[in-house]
């Protein structure tokens, strides 16, 4: 599946922390401010830091940088979603399905927007989460724990207005693990979701093709949209990955294909 991984775009507000309390002794409320400006600055510090080393895919430097963030403040889902996606390319796959899991709790808990932080506005909340949710499944692919990362994908999928990506990867992963009808169900989800998702015509087709059959006069028989679903690859992505295995299931099935020259063959 296609890594995603979430950058960091923020800086932390000097002086941008409630107010205290007014009954406080002036002097306790100026080394309160300046404690808090004090962290600011060191967050401010280590997130470009963090951006830095993920620009330059440097994620072992990234991982300390992110981990230091979270110590200062773990309530910031996007610390947790640049981290886990370190670890995803690094192959720690366990250690990023546990900090996705941190920043989805971290995203549904605090539902409150802070002015200081455009992360916390709901709308990026609700793509940052499907973001990690997808990347979770990644890694549980990885871990070859195919019924999380369907569980994950099928988390992301409702985060999005579009769910074409996640009801593919659906798709693919029951595809890969022989689960026909499954599959299908994803499929259709994804092209109702993005009809011009090619990838998912050519798993359809494929798995349409398998259940054909031969009749008495040896001709193939395939089930219905088979073909329809794989002339929907060919016109999506003519010079897709899978071209010559489609060309290959048509010519199979009898269908004319056109050629690179625009000529049919049969």
């Amino acid at each position: 599946m296609k890594k995603t991984i979430f950058l960091l775009t923020f800086l932390v507000n000097l002086g941008g922390f409630a107010a205290l309390p007014q009954e406080k002794p002036v002097q306790e409320r100026n080394e309160a401010v300046k404690k808090q400006n004090e962290k600011a600055t060191a967050m401010n510090a280590l997130i470009q830091q963090s951006q830095d080393a993920i620009n330059a895919k440097n994620w072992q430097n990234a991982i300390g940088l992110l981990q230091q963030l979270i110590e200062l403040d773990p309530t910031r889902w996007e610390f947790y979603s640049a981290l886990g996606d370190a670890q995803l390319f690094l192959g720690k796959y366990d250690e990023a399905v546990e900090n996705y899991e941190k920043g989805a709790h971290a995203a549904e808990g605090n539902a409150a927007a802070d002015p200081n932080n455009t992360n916390s506005d709901p709308a990026k909340k609700k793509a940052g989460l499907a973001k990690m949710l997808t990347n979770e499944g990644n890694a549980y692919l990885k871990l070859h724990k195919n019924k999380e990362a369907i569980a994950a994908y099928s988390r992301a999928a409702e985060m999005v207005p579009n769910p074409g990506v996640a009801y593919f990867n659906i798709c693919a992963t029951l595809y890969n693990t022989g689960d026909v009808d499954g599959a299908l169900v994803a499929c259709d989800k994804a092209i109702a979701a993005d009809p011009k998702k090619a990838d998912a015509y050519f798993i359809k087709g494929s798995l349409l093709l398998a259940g054909s059959n031969v009749d008495k006069n040896g001709k193939v028989q395939a089930p219905p949209g088979t073909v329809e679903a794989l002339n929907k690859y060919l016109e999506l992505a003519p010079d897709g990955a899978h071209l010559s295995d489609v060309k290959a299931m048509l010519d199979y099935l009898g269908v004319r294909v056109e050629t690179g020259n625009g000529n049919q063959k049969k």
